[in-house]
């Protein structure tokens, strides 16, 4: 079935489930078949009848994206039939959802503690709402962080402890930036992210210069390096993935990138294991605040 054909199919069955007193319309004379009209339809949208009529039928018009979001709301849409109906009539998701979504789904969370190498999540403007025990061993515990100071992006950007190396810094802060700039073009709420701008346009050279530049970063990939005290340097390769069922979260993994990284890392999860064991509350509940700063040093994500 082509597209075109599916999208006026779906479009018929989302007006024909909405009777007018869902939507606030007198119900009127009687009406030869079920659900809204067309005209009704567009009225609500703020499209013109003839305008809703073609798109129904699959002609080929294009609709704004604002024009879709209102037609979604108009027929009372879900979260995954939204998504449908973007497919559908621009062969692409829909943009982010304009309420961040920072609950970590159970499935999400028990993915990260069966992990044997860290794992977070991080939400669209770089919170991080979630996290497993390697985490916080091997980077820094956000459990006792406020969510204002969970950022990851501020983190990296004005922590003094990414300083030591100036170049390799100024790598990073290259790529964060470039990153952080493709996330901002697809926001729904740009006063989140204007807001955070503000601030690193304040406290950070390397940004403000950053930011003047064009490059952006579409993908969120690179090599970081743990310091670990008795354990010794730790190369981890990370790559993060979008988390299917709630749009706006990205889930980051750090793999080791070779085998005695490999090595290292599975002697730090067992001795992660071993005290959660005796202590341990999971990853993501409140736990007695450690200082990672002298514990762990990190270059790139973390």
């Amino acid at each position: 079935m082509a597209h075109s054909e599916e999208l006026s199919r779906f479009l018929k069955s989302a007006r024909a489930r909405l009777s007018p007193a869902d939507v606030g319309l007198p119900a009127g004379e009687r009406r030869r078949t079920k659900g809204l009209r067309r005209e009704e339809v567009a009225a609500l949208a703020g499209m013109s009848v003839t305008w809703y009529t073609w798109f129904e039928q699959g002609r080929e018009v294009q609709l704004s994206v604002p024009m879709i979001e209102r037609l979604g709301r108009t027929l009372r849409l879900d979260a995954n039939e939204r998504e449908f109906l973007f497919a559908l009539a621009q062969h692409r998701p829909p943009p982010l959802e304009s309420q961040i979504d920072e609950t970590i789904r159970p499935a999400t969370q028990h993915l990260m503690d069966s992990l044997a190498i860290p794992a977070l999540v991080i939400v669209e403007d770089w919170t991080v709402i979630g996290w497993n025990r390697l985490v916080a061993r091997a980077f820094r515990d956000y459990a006792p962080l406020p969510r204002t100071e969970r950022n990851l992006f501020k983190i990296l950007m004005l922590s003094e402890r990414y300083r030591n190396d100036a170049a390799h810094y100024r790598e990073m802060g290259q790529r964060l930036v470039a990153r952080f700039k493709w996330d901002y073009s697809r926001t729904s709420q740009p006063e989140i992210f204007d807001a955070i701008i503000a601030e690193m346009l304040e406290h950070s050279d390397l940004f403000r210069e950053c930011w003047q530049e064009s490059t952006i970063l579409p993908y969120s990939e690179h090599v970081n390096i743990a310091q670990m005290p008795g354990i010794g340097d730790i190369s981890f390769w990370h790559s993060s993935y979008g988390v299917e069922e709630v749009p706006g979260q990205r889930l980051i993994l750090f793999a080791p990138r070779d085998p005695e990284s490999a090595r290292r890392l599975a002697q730090l999860a067992a001795a992660t294991n071993e005290a959660a064991t005796d202590t341990g509350p999971p990853a993501g509940e409140a736990q007695p605040a450690a200082d990672r700063d002298q514990e762990a040093s990190a270059t790139g994500v973390s």
